[in-house]
């Protein structure tokens, strides 16, 4: 398997996961300003939407879309625990997070990053950003992770997004059971390797 990414992105959800697994995979960047990767490639001609993450399977096949990437890891190997089996009130609850953290939050976030976004219009998307983080927190309460005590596919997700967040200007110190969520998720392995891998590790 190869995974395209891009450092500092959303891509580092399934980036972890893929350690978490211990399938063997292969990382490809595919930065997401160029668009050229390495050998110089344009990236647009393995994914015309131009953005990470992608998984392109051992037969060629791709997967796009972080939910849908994780889920398919995962399903590779059960014994691994990282999402419900199919078909259970659970898996049906660790979608409705990863849902959740992608329109809600991750997309919530997007118009951030956009230079043309207008000044004025920002502070009512980061109150918004803000209502929604503030509900995750309350959901975090007496728990490890977002499905409870065990680990699952949508705590990478919400890692990544959560990550992202200071940078666009959303302060997230103050919501405390994010913030002991976020030092769980910095101790563990194979966190450590892809956010090492990525230069992201301080």
């Amino acid at each position: 398997m190869k995974l395209y990414y891009s450092p500092g992105t959303c891509s580092l959800s399934p980036h972890i996961i893929l350690h978490e697994s211990g399938l063997v995979f292969d990382l490809i960047l595919a930065p997401t300003k160029t668009h050229k990767l390495e050998d110089g490639t344009d990236y647009y001609s393995i994914n015309p939407l131009g953005y990470v993450p992608l998984l392109e399977l051992d037969d060629g096949t791709r997967l796009t879309e972080g939910p849908a990437i994780v889920q398919y890891i995962a399903d590779q190997v059960p014994a691994k625990n990282l999402a419900p089996a199919n078909g259970t009130v659970a898996r049906a609850q660790l979608q409705s997070w990863l849902n959740f953290i992608s329109t809600e939050v991750h997309k919530g976030l997007s118009p951030l990053y956009n230079p043309a976004t207008p000044a004025d219009y920002k502070p009512m998307i980061i109150d918004k950003v803000m209502s929604r983080l503030k509900w995750v927190d309350s959901q975090l309460a007496g728990k490890s992770y977002l499905m409870g005590d065990a680990f699952s596919v949508a705590d990478p997700y919400l890692f990544a997004v959560t990550n992202s967040a200071p940078r666009v200007g959303v302060d997230i110190t103050g919501l405390a059971n994010i913030t002991a969520f976020r030092e769980r998720m910095k101790a563990r392995p194979a966190v450590q390797a892809a956010m090492r891998h990525e230069g992201l590790l301080k």
